[in-house]
Parts: C-alpha cells; structure tokens; sequence
C-alpha cells in the first residue's frame, strides 16, 4: 500500500504528516517553508509512494470558509498540476492549531518549545491524518 500525505498549508510554514505503509499510524513528518512545499513533494515521492493528499480545510464555526482558505486555492491548483495522478481530499482542520498545543502541554514540552510554530504545525497535520484515520 501506498502512504497517506496530511498538509496543514501555512502561508510561511506547511506542516506534513504521513501515514507508515499499511495507513495505520499518523506520524509528524516536517515542517517546510511553504514557497518549498511543491519541491519537498516531488522528491519524497520520488522515494515514496504516495496515494492521497490529504489538505487541511480552514473553517469558521458557522461553516464558512476562513480567510486563509483564499491562499490555500492557488496551492491546490498547483498541487494538482504536480500531481495529476495522486487523490486530493479535503479535510476539517478547525481547532488542529489549539489541538496541536495542548498536546504539546500534555506531553510535558517545556515552554520554550511549545513556542516552536514549526513543531505546531506538524502536529497539527498530524491530528488531520489522524482525524481522516479514524473517519475511514
């Protein structure tokens, strides 16, 4: 089986989780400058095989796209001209950044290191993989 590739697209920073062969564990991957994130993708896929990207979904309580939903459009237009053969899903990430954080607190991170946005936003693609895990 091939892996599943969770984005949680930033405009500075992308976080990147990734599921092991069998899609049963979510594990962080990285975190890129998000003006790589097309380069990244290419050359882990040259090495891996990857069957689906998952994106995280930006939304306002009332279901409403939020704002950075107008930067991640561009991005997936792109992504799917990289990718023409590879699955895109969209999923809800509302609340993965809070989720990201109090894991980060519940782990016993000091607080110097759960100021390292980097490391939120890896696990904040993460918690999307593994939402879209538990949802299958």
């Amino acid at each position: 089986m091939a892996r599943i590739l969770a984005i949680d697209y930033g405009s500075k920073r992308t976080g990147i989780a990734v599921t092991d062969e069998l899609q049963i564990i979510a594990s962080g991957l990285t975190t890129v400058a998000t003006n790589e994130l097309i380069t990244f993708l290419k050359n882990y896929t040259a090495k891996e095989q990857v069957e689906l990207f998952l994106i995280g979904e930006p939304k306002q309580m009332n279901n409403a796209p939020s704002e950075s939903e107008a930067l991640i459009i561009p991005f997936l237009k792109k992504l799917e001209k990289a990718f023409p053969n590879t699955k895109i899903i969209r999923v809800d990430e509302r609340f993965t950044s809070k989720m990201a954080f109090q894991t980060m607190i519940d782990s016993g991170l000091k607080k110097n290191k759960r100021k390292n946005k980097a490391l939120v936003d890896e696990i904040s693609a993460t918690l999307i993989l593994q939402s879209y895990l538990y949802s299958k």
